[in-house]
């Protein structure tokens, strides 16, 4: 039987990406454990654990990301948060599925955006990716619409960074979010909700249970 993707060559590396980052949840959920002082967000400390790390976006999620983004016929596509590029992948095929486009990223870490090249090319994906390095906010303020589809997976910059997207949605773009479940991810994502939650954007959304809940938003209008 196919997978989602039906491409066997992709699936295969897919698994490999999915499998490291599995792997390395062990180490940071040590790293938390033993991790002292109060969380005030992201430290230098923090930064310095992530560096390697993929925290890709789950096998589920990704494969459901690629059959919305099939679904609207997405052709261009603004990831936020794609550090090694996984969901990346998914995001890419189903353009390149839907007859061309582009995936627009940003990573600040240097050394995740040359893995994630890497791994845009070993897929053969890489004309269908559009991966900047450097501050995401600053990186944002050039894209222009219309945007079909936004896949948010982090949250310290999910309101400024919704607030620049905001007005390139088209009528029926679809937002999804991760990690948006429970007491800390909602205090996290508290101003991106804001801005989802507000009328006067049009925005209609529901909380998909998936691990760690999944937003996902549309815009109506």
């Amino acid at each position: 039987m196919a997978g989602m993707l039906n491409d066997p060559k992709l699936e295969v590396l897919l698994d490999e990406l999915h499998a490291k980052s599995e792997a390395q949840e062990a180490e940071t959920e040590a790293y938390f454990r033993t991790r002292t002082g109060p969380w005030h967000g992201m430290e230098a400390r923090d930064h310095a654990h992530y560096a390697d790390k993929l925290v890709a976006l789950d096998r589920d999620k990704s494969e459901f990301c690629y059959g919305i983004c099939r679904a609207i016929g997405a052709r261009r596509i603004v990831e936020v948060g794609t550090s090694f590029g996984v969901s990346t992948l998914y995001l890419a095929a189903a353009v390149r599925d839907n007859g061309g486009g582009i995936v627009i990223g940003a990573e600040h870490e240097p050394a995740k955006v040359r893995g994630a090249r890497a791994n845009f090319e070993a897929a053969g994906l890489s004309r269908f990716v559009d991966l900047r390095e450097g501050d995401l906010l600053q990186l944002f303020k050039s894209i222009e619409g219309p945007i079909d589809f936004v896949l948010f997976d982090v949250w310290e910059i999910a309101r400024p960074a919704l607030d620049l997207l905001l007005p390139h949605l088209r009528p029926g773009a679809v937002i999804c979010t991760d990690n948006t479940a429970g007491e800390w991810a909602r205090k996290g994502y508290a101003t991106f909700f804001e801005v989802i939650n507000d009328p006067a954007n049009r925005i209609r959304t529901m909380t998909l249970p998936f691990k760690g809940g999944f937003e996902m938003s549309v815009k109506c209008g």
